[in-house]
């Protein structure tokens, strides 16, 4: 009945403290000492943080000389333009950014890549594109921290760069006018985290200050907390704030691009959660970029007719379905492979490819296959003696590293410690793959290659109140950095059959300490079977809510049940 190991965290000494400071239950206040938030005025922050606790932009190296530069382009009426990314976090940059600038008179106009054709990033040729556009500065956002050869060929026509950026930069910087990426050397910048989205706020936060209009800075959280989901950001810090603020804007949406997305997505009229965002928004504008569309993607954010915006949302919509069905297909073929040569047990990292898969595709393979096997996934899509890959990591193993120490076979590469991309030549692939696996061995231990459920704490079924319940929802929301909190009740008793859900799940009703709770094990089929009336089970959950007729209630989300 049990898959996963069980590892208890051990209460943080410091979380008596902060049950005390802030009014806490302990079991809360452990949850917060487990996320490395240790002192009550970081707890309060967390908790209760606002707007006014985001950070000064200018503390960012660069910022001001990329201020200056705006504003004169603005002034002289110089074309601006900017060079966005494919996905969800770039086009939303661009899209903010565009909306800031042009709010300020400015004269700006765009360039994202069609994925399927150019592939990520600037490249030194698109010096062309700037050319034809005839602007005199160029903005890069979520993409350009390793365009040196484009911004020295832009320097050579007179034409200015500014970077902005969240990804790791190569050997050298790009000679731009200002770098603006909290991860780059020197940036010192107190928050390294941010997705594209959030470096971009910052400068719209900058651009707003310096025009005595801060107070609009809220109108551009909807997309950059979109943005930040979507990208997998850690949910700390300013990426907290922003979100925290952001869904909660999103209950009265002003543009008829999103508010038609929203629309097609179910939502219109719902409180929009995270995982809302995550599962439904986010893979919507996704889908745009990975089928080969992104410009129906930005079109839907510029579009002001409540018909067209409609027939673009319903695309994005068929452009998603289209995805899924071709996701279902490349993943079966690849868990297949894995499976029948036991790869996941030779291997501390999988690596395949086919001539067959969509390059679009291959990223959220990688993910669903990540969470299958339990180890990071390369996957790669070949054409025209070129691998394109695509690798999603596990929490605590950084993908990108081990890209490093291979970088000699790549054409380009880049990422995050949890998400990839990659270009070689197909001839480098099996090389590459021996390399990666070296590196993957040396780097991972065996412990973190399996399954675990981490468990915050003990909890007992009394100690759920409305107080504690209250509590509970300050720590939202949740995602990489912040999960979901998991907690442990020992020796609860089964009081009625298990009863199966769609043949998928099964449903239960637990009680312990005089109190009952619905339990739900998704995806555990099993247990309606193994599960017998009056059994005595120790369950790990999460506390989650449904809502039913209107009404929202709260339910125990089984992670693992053990006798």
């Amino acid at each position: 009945m049990e898959e996963y190991a069980w590892h208890l965290l051990e209460p943080r000494p410091e979380a008596a403290g902060l049950a005390a400071a802030l009014g806490l239950p302990l079991p809360i206040a452990q949850v917060l000492a487990n996320r490395n938030i240790l002192d009550p005025a970081g707890a309060e922050r967390f908790l209760r943080g606002s707007l006014a606790d985001l950070h000064d932009p200018f503390l960012m190296t660069g910022m001001a000389a990329a201020v200056d530069r705006i504003v004169r382009a603005v002034e002289r009426g110089e074309k601006i333009l900017i060079f966005g990314d494919y996905d969800v976090d770039g086009i939303l940059s661009m899209v903010m950014l565009h909306r800031a600038l042009s709010s300020m008179g400015g004269q700006v106009d765009y360039f994202i890549p069609e994925r399927l054709k150019e592939g990520y990033g600037i490249k030194d040729e698109h010096i062309g594109v700037v050319a034809e556009r005839g602007a005199k500065l160029v903005i890069s956002v979520d993409c350009g921290i390793k365009a040196v050869g484009f911004v020295r060929r832009a320097k050579d026509l007179g034409i200015d760069v500014i970077i902005t950026d969240h990804h790791l930069p190569g050997p050298e910087l790009p000679d731009a006018l200002a770098v603006l990426d909290p991860v780059a050397p020197g940036a010192n910048y107190p928050e390294r985290n941010l997705a594209g989205v959030g470096v971009v706020l910052k400068l719209v936060q900058a651009l707003l200050a310096r025009n005595g209009r801060a107070s609009l800075l809220r109108h551009y959280l909807k997309l950059v907390s979109i943005g930040t989901i979507a990208d997998i950001a850690e949910l700390k810090g300013e990426n907290r704030i922003f979100v925290k603020f952001g869904l909660r804007e999103l209950d009265d949406v002003a543009n008829p691009g999103l508010k038609s997305l929203i629309e097609v997505c179910g939502l219109q009229g719902k409180r929009i959660t995270e995982g809302d965002v995550g599962f439904r928004i986010g893979p919507r504008i996704n889908a745009a970029g990975r089928m080969g569309h992104t410009e129906l993607a930005v079109r839907l954010f510029f579009a002001t007719a409540p018909d067209e915006t409609r027939a673009l949302a319903k695309r994005l919509d068929e452009l998603n379905a289209a995805r899924q069905a071709m996701e279902a297909r490349i993943f079966e073929q690849a868990a297949e492979r894995v499976k029948a040569g036991a790869l996941a047990e030779k291997y501390k990292l999988l690596i395949l490819g086919s001539d067959d898969w969509h390059r679009g595709i291959i990223g959220i393979v990688a993910s669903r296959l990540k969470d299958a096997f339990c180890r990071p996934v390369l996957l790669f899509a070949t054409a025209d003696g070129k691998a394109f890959g695509s690798g999603r990591s596990i929490s605590d193993v950084s993908l990108i590293e081990c890209l490093d120490e291979c970088r000699q076979f790549f054409l380009s590469y880049g990422g995050h410690p949890y998400a990839v991309g990659c270009t070689l030549r197909c001839e480098d692939l099996p090389d590459l793959k021996r390399a990666l696996n070296a590196a993957a061995a040396s780097r991972i231990p065996d412990e973190q290659l399996k399954r675990k459920i981490k468990i915050d704490a003990d909890l007992v079924f009394s100690e759920i109140t409305t107080a504690f319940l209250e509590c509970h929802a300050q720590l939202d929301p949740f995602g990489v950095g912040n999960p979901r909190p998991i907690f442990l009740t020992r020796g609860a008793e089964v009081i009625a059959p298990p009863q199966s859900l769609q043949g998928k799940h099964t449903k239960m009703l637990l009680r312990r300490d005089g109190r009952t709770f619905e339990a739900i094990g998704w995806g555990q089929a099993a247990w309606a079977r193994e599960i017998r009336k009056g059994d005595r089970l120790d369950a790990a959950y999460s506390l989650q809510t449904s809502t039913y007729l209107g009404e929202e209630r709260m339910y125990l989300s089984l992670e693992g049940v053990r006798r």
